[in-house]
């Protein structure tokens, strides 16, 4: 048996879809249903049995044969601003699942996130670069500090992956949270051009710059995990480019244009028709906002990851297509 919490969600429910594909039925999908529409991330997976978040606490101590947790599941809002329900959450729910691992020794994969990392220039899995902007950074950043101080003595394997900006198909119910480029695609779809923060922090229009990592990359790299049950530890997981958000809103553009049969056009050019736009960059996201990310890969590739991460415009482009082929996200 395999556990996979925030199974309804944007990463959870792409990687039960590889593990079906791996073969894999016998799966426990975890997942808190309040926001119903998550359901349909659920639709077309092979899974043995779905308990909500809590009571799968309750049951935990009684299921037998699991070889493996995923946790995915946790609050992903950057902008929520209560904290104890952020630390009970995302810290103290990822506590008693480590623990129970740990006894069990049963291998545990978690979701840690880039947002850890805040305002730094450089993302690498040492302490002196870790100092989040918010809380939901700061929840993340403990458990991988208690993880660090378990794996001297832990006895299987827990692995911490960071995830940097994520992007893909099934992230519709994530609502302001879902990727950039699933907004982009949508507000041009409603108003024929998407829009982008202008000047901030020393970059130019639409050249704030994030290390964007296609959601199959990710499953990916969690199945490598589990695979390789000596590889423990926190992990960056990120394609090691940064690439600017104009990339992103380009090649959605491009890729809807080409799907209607209109001609190319480079950046300039689609800013020049009032395709692409910029506003003025929110006071309320002022001191709380990466301007800058890009992954760190060294660790992820010295444990033995040497698979290739999808560009913007590979994987964007992918996306794009796999929206307009399924409408509801």
């Amino acid at each position: 048996m395999i556990i996979v919490t925030g199974a309804a969600g944007f990463i959870g429910s792409n990687l039960v879809r590889a593990l079906n594909a791996r073969g894999e039925r016998e799966i426990v999908a975890v997942d808190n249903l309040r926001t119903a529409a998550k359901f349909r991330n659920l639709v077309g997976c092979d899974i043995a049995d779905y308990l909500d978040k809590e009571e799968f606490l309750a049951r935990l101590g009684g299921l037998r044969g699991v070889r493996a947790i995923f946790h995915q599941g946790a609050c992903s809002d950057t902008m929520e601003s209560d904290g104890r329900y952020m630390m009970a959450n995302n810290y103290r729910y990822s506590m008693e699942l480590l623990e129970h691992a740990l006894g069990q020794r049963i291998p545990f994969i978690y979701a840690s996130s880039a947002a850890v990392y805040g305002g730094s220039s450089d993302f690498i899995e040492t302490p002196e670069y870790e100092s989040p902007l918010n809380v939901y950074g700061y929840s993340k950043l403990l458990f991988d500090q208690i993880v660090r101080r378990r794996l001297d003595g832990a006895r299987s394997q827990v692995v911490g992956l960071r995830y940097f900006n994520v992007y893909g198909p099934r992230e519709a119910h994530k609502g302001r949270m879902a990727s950039v480029a699933f907004h982009n695609y949508n507000e041009f779809l409603a108003d024929g051009r998407v829009r982008l923060f202008g000047p901030h922090d020393g970059y130019g229009p639409g050249e704030q710059s994030r290390d964007f990592v296609h959601v199959d990359d990710v499953v990916a790299v969690n199945l490598h995990c589990l695979d390789h049950p000596a590889m423990s530890g926190v992990f960056n997981c990120g394609t090691g480019r940064a690439q600017p958000f104009n990339d992103i809103a380009h090649t959605v553009v491009a890729t809807l244009r080409e799907l209607r049969g209109e001609a190319p056009l480079d950046l300039a050019e689609m800013v020049s028709a009032g395709l692409v736009e910029y506003i003025e960059f929110p006071e309320a996201l002022k001191g709380k906002y990466q301007s800058y990310t890009r992954c760190d890969p060294t660790r992820l590739r010295a444990a033995g990851y040497a698979a290739p991460f999808a560009t913007v415009e590979e994987g964007v482009s992918r996306y794009v297509r796999w929206l307009a082929a399924n409408p509801q996200g």
